[in-house]
């Protein structure tokens, strides 16, 4: 593996991002975890293998679609399930009949993005998530739902409401509870801006910065996205924080579940391999996204017709093959200081070759 390590120590020099973390595992073992360069672009400090990251997108699947995995799994929510059955807010809008399975495979008719922070700022924190379900269920669709696929924020903002009516929990309170904790993971977490036992979550952890603020000072612990943000730091969409460890324990949690592994299992295996496909009519997973077949960030070696993976827009992304036993997560703030730095875009699909090329030599 010497030659990734040159590779991610070149990745720092030539500013792809100012550091990260790399973690690969081979049939459910770790064989690679290691840090590199500095928690920001001033390099005040040096990234190690428990550096806490912004996850953003990441949360798509390791919160929001982790949640309905396991509703699906007690019959307590199903991808064929409508809006309008379950948000009363929905019953007479033109989302009605669009169903989990369309906002899980991004493909409901929904736009890609919408600044609702900007209508939310001036609220305050406890008034903003009814403005913002108003919000949501009064946004026109922009083409007829399973007609076509485009990636959107919109859609798990609309996820999160739906979980949050099924159990009567916050989405982070739920996947603490019901997910992380009986999986025994502890470094993914929200960060809930009226929490008041943040600041002693936080005590002594290593956090990547994500930017600077108005003031040139450094960003860190609080979420990157500004949808996030005005909601109070707890979104479908993004908002997680967490290790690189912490988001392996679960994606083999996951695994191992495929592979119907001994031991006792937080979802059913049938859960996984129903979220691991790809449905009829769709182009990505359930929650998760699947390589491309020209020019994927999982690089040439990943299975287009196994492998599911997610991308985050700090720098995040992870990749996991079941088939082959494949799992690689790199953890980065590619955004500090700079959202508009896309080397990383050119990055990926070299470091996933080389580094699935040394799991299989």
């Amino acid at each position: 593996m010497r030659q990734v390590d040159a590779l991610m120590s070149q990745a720092v020099e030539s500013r792809v991002f100012p550091g990260a973390v790399l973690l690969a595992a081979k049939g459910g073992q770790i064989v690679y975890h290691k840090a590199f360069g500095f928690l920001d672009h001033i390099k005040t400090g040096e990234v190690s293998c428990d550096t806490v990251y912004d996850l953003a997108s990441l949360t798509k699947v390791l919160a929001a679609t982790a949640a309905v995995m396991l509703l699906a799994d007690h019959g307590r929510m199903g991808t064929g399930d409508r809006l309008g059955d379950l948000i009363q807010e929905m019953g007479d809008s033109d989302k009605t009949h669009i169903s989990i399975g369309h906002l899980l495979c991004h493909n409901a008719g929904l736009p890609a993005w919408r600044p609702y922070y900007q209508q939310l700022y001036g609220l305050d924190l406890e008034k903003r998530k009814d403005r913002l379900h108003k919000l949501l269920a009064a946004e026109p669709l922009i083409y007829p739902a399973g007609t076509k696929t485009l990636y959107s924020d919109v859609g798990f903002m609309i996820l999160q409401w739906a979980v949050e009516k099924t159990t009567g929990m916050g989405l982070d309170q739920y996947v603490a509870k019901c997910v992380y904790e009986p999986v025994n993971i502890s470094d993914l977490f929200f960060l809930p801006l009226a929490d008041p036992q943040n600041a002693a979550r936080l005590a002594g952890c290593k956090i990547a910065a994500t930017g600077v603020d108005a003031n040139n000072g450094l960003i860190r612990g609080r979420v990157n996205d500004e949808n996030a943000f005005a909601m109070g730091g707890v979104a479908g969409h993004a908002g997680l924080f967490g290790t690189a460890k912490g988001v392996f324990e679960l994606l083999s949690e996951f695994m191992e579940t495929y592979w119907d592994a001994p031991g006792r299992r937080v979802f059913s295996r049938w859960v996984v391999k129903e979220f691991f496909s790809i449905p009829q009519g769709a182009h990505r997973a359930l929650g998760f996204d699947v390589p491309d077949h020209q020019h994927s960030s999982s690089g040439r070696f990943f299975s287009p017709n196994t492998s599911v993976g997610h991308l985050g827009f700090t720098g995040t992304s992870f990749w996991m093959d079941p088939v082959e036993g494949i799992i690689v997560i790199l953890l980065s703030n590619r955004v500090c200081p700079d959202p508009e730095n896309k080397k990383i875009v050119d990055f990926r699909p070299k470091l996933h070759d080389m580094v699935v090329s040394c799991l299989q030599s």
